[in-house]
This record gives C-alpha cells, sequence and structure tokens, in this order.
C-alpha cells in the first residue's frame, strides 16, 4: 500500500493521505528530536504491551509519556509557531527532563 506524504507549504503540517497532523518543531536540535523520538518509540512499545496484557494502569502511564514525548517534540500542546526561541526551548527540556526521569 502506498501512503502519500507530504507538507503544507507553511511547514507546520505534514499530510499523509490527505489527513493533516501536525509537524515537530524544525528548531528542535539533532540530538533533542533523536532522544524524544527515542523516548517515544518506547512509550508506543508499551502501550502496546500494556493493550495486550490489559493492565490499565501500565496503559495509562505508557500513554502519557507518548503525550509528553510529542509535546517535546511540538506535535502537540501550544502550536510551536505560537511560541519565541525560548518556549520552545523550554518545552523540550521540560519534556526531556521528566522523561529522562522515569
Amino acid at each position: 500500500m502506498t501512503r502519500e506524504v507530504g507538507r503544507t507549504d507553511d511547514g507546520r503540517w505534514t499530510v499523509v493521505d490527505g489527513r493533516r497532523w501536525r509537524a515537530a518543531d524544525p528548531a528542535l536540535p539533532d540530538d533533542v528530536r533523536t532522544r524524544l523520538l527515542r523516548h517515544l518509540g518506547v512509550a508506543r512499545s508499551a502501550v502496546r504491551s500494556a493493550g495486550r496484557s490489559d493492565d490499565a494502569a501500565a496503559l495509562a502511564a505508557a500513554r502519557a509519556r507518548v503525550q509528553l514525548a510529542k509535546t517535546g517534540l511540538g506535535e502537540r500542546g501550544e502550536a510551536w509557531w505560537d511560541q519565541d526561541g525560548d518556549a520552545r526551548r523550554a518545552r523540550w527540556e521540560a519534556a526531556l527532563r521528566e522523561l529522562d526521569a522515569g
């Protein structure tokens, strides 16, 4: 199955098969993006595992970590294009602090 993937002209949205998804913050340093994506992958895996084991508490915790990683990436929460540079940095630093601690 071939998927159509593109980006809006303003770079704010990724378009997959006609559906818009907020793009990650382009100001993310490469090392920060890599760390957040790693956390996101681990959290998504935990969501699948918790769902298969029917563990409601683990599922809620894993989903919260997915939310936190996506917020750090700028894909959720306040739109990154509405934030100044300091707020954007504070967003991803706070997300990484919490994800690294947990």
